[in-house]
């Protein structure tokens, strides 16, 4: 999946105006201004369209977690970039909807996938661990559209 495929579905989950949109990079310490968001979220073959790219998604990522959960105490001490993958998306979706592992289940049943409890904590695990499973574009993509019907009361 490509990033502004992720942010589409992002916003069309949260079901928020644009410039919320822009408050919610804003707490990612991410300055987008309305145009350039507009671009973010058009067609790939619009003339408009301009690619998010994965810092922009990351800290638009980070945001999201500050704005449905408010600012964290835990600040990090380290200022160097983590590499943005499908696992750490997950990773920060989840915190930022304080997705419990039943509401996981909830998700992936939503879109009809049957995940065991080890598959689905694989995904979670950090990288190096023994059970730690890279999360393929398809298990994201479907999770992005669960969380959507999920959230947004939608029927499957």
């Amino acid at each position: 999946m490509n990033t502004n495929d992720i942010l589409q579905i992002c916003y069309r989950t949260l079901n928020v105006s644009e410039e919320t949109m822009v408050d919610i990079f804003k707490l990612g310490s991410f300055d987008v201004n309305p145009n350039t968001l507009s671009g973010y979220l058009k067609p790939k073959d619009d003339k408009a369209f301009l690619d998010c790219g994965y810092e922009a998604l990351g800290s638009f990522l980070d945001g999201l977690i500050i704005y449905k959960r408010g600012p964290s105490d835990n600040k990090s001490t380290s200022d160097e970039a983590i590499r943005l993958n499908n696992n750490l998306i997950l990773k920060k979706l989840r915190i930022a909807y304080e997705l419990k592992e039943v509401d996981l289940y909830a998700i992936f049943d939503a879109v009809d996938i049957d995940i065991t409890k080890g598959e689905l904590s694989s995904l979670f695990r950090k990288e190096g661990h023994k059970n730690y499973r890279t999360c393929p574009d398809s298990i994201l993509q479907l999770f992005l559209e669960g969380l959507e019907i999920c959230e947004r009361g939608l029927d499957a």
